[in-house]
């Protein structure tokens, strides 16, 4: 199991990749990683905005490039498509690379 430090290791490393390839304007971990409580079958919950809007085989690519990077299954959710029930939760927690 990775710790949250490798992640954010990996993706900071590859923020201008991020941004050029994918318009991802900022990242952050949130979920039980941004907490440090993951367990052996938690996924990572990655918060992503965009600098334009995206399509979804946009998006589906950049979960996948992010799985492949960290070998772990990704919840990827763009900010602007959270919950209003659970905004506040989120915001709260997250921790941008």
């Amino acid at each position: 199991m990775k710790k949250i430090e490798e992640i954010k290791e990996m993706i900071s490393s590859r923020k201008q990749f991020l941004r050029d390839e994918f318009r991802v304007k900022n990242v952050g971990i949130f979920g039980s990683y941004s907490r440090k409580d993951p367990d052996d079958d938690s996924d990572v919950d990655i918060l992503v905005e965009f600098t334009r809007p995206v399509g979804l085989i946009e998006f589906l690519r950049l979960e996948g490039y992010l799985q492949d990077l960290l070998g772990i299954k990704v919840d990827l959710v763009p900010k602007d498509g959270i919950k209003p029930a659970l905004r506040d939760y989120i915001v709260n927690e997250v921790i941008y690379v």
